[in-house]
């Protein structure tokens, strides 16, 4: 089996049924990771979790220090990794409490630590992201879905924005026409990291809410807590149902 660790976004930042074997903190040459590593069993078999945002949740999307998390896992044995990230929707399949796996994504990020091969002892490197996750991950992460009877979105567009703010209808209808089905604002450097270290890597999003203007009035947090809420219990069985595969 494969190493396996779990990184949870908003509304994830600890796995209750984790049976937990060990705590770590670790030092990077890229600085400190967003929170401690937490080895454990889930399903009978080893994982290793951490908290994107922080344990309890302090960091946000445009502060984590994706270098230091992916270098970190990586220096644990991590082969493979399942990212949770709390999401927007933006096409008509993406309603709230909805889990989805993108199999693309735009980045509309800026001003982040976005590569490991930025020093002049660095070659030049050219990562092929034509297919920005894991094909493998993502088919059993399909076939677990089937076998937990959960609804999953099967693919999409991530279209990752800066933060922390939420966007502006202008900018939700821009993302639209851009072909984005999703909005949220973690998953990138992450994916391409993961990649410049040769980790398998899918994102499992959970809609917590509908994007700007998608819906009369404004986005509150009372509305993306409940879905969240509906969203993290899916995932969590989700999540056995996969581990009971690998």
């Amino acid at each position: 089996m494969k190493k396996i660790a779990i990184i949870g976004g908003t509304g994830l930042t600890q796995i209750s049924d984790l049976n937990i074997i060990n705590r770590e903190q670790i030092a990077t040459p890229y600085g400190s990771p967003s929170a401690e590593f937490v080895t454990g069993e889930l399903n009978h078999k080893q994982v290793v979790f951490l908290a994107r945002h922080g344990n309890p949740h302090s960091i946000p999307p445009h502060r984590i220090n994706y270098r230091a998390n992916m270098w970190a896992l990586k220096h644990l044995g991590v082969e493979s990794i399942i990212a949770v990230a709390a999401v927007g929707g933006i096409t008509s399949l993406m309603e709230p409490a909805c889990l989805a796996l993108p199999d693309q994504i735009i980045d509309y990020s800026y001003d982040r630590k976005h590569t490991f091969f930025d020093d002049e002892f660095s070659p030049v490197t050219h990562i092929d992201f034509t297919a920005p996750y894991s094909q493998s991950l993502r088919e059993q992460l399909i076939t677990a879905a089937a076998n937990a009877n959960i609804k999953l979105v099967t693919n999409g567009t991530y279209g990752c924005t800066q933060g922390p703010r939420l966007e502006t209808t202008a900018e939700i209808k821009r993302m639209e026409r851009d072909g984005c089905d999703l909005v949220g604002m973690t998953g990138m450097p992450e994916a391409a990291l993961a990649r410049e270290l040769e980790l398998e890597y899918a994102a499992l999003a959970v809609v917590a809410n509908w994007g700007a203007g998608k819906t009369e009035g404004e986005i509150t947090m009372a509305e993306i807590e409940q879905h969240l809420h509906t969203g993290m219990a899916n995932v969590l069985a989700l999540l056995k149902a996969f581990i009971a595969l690998v």
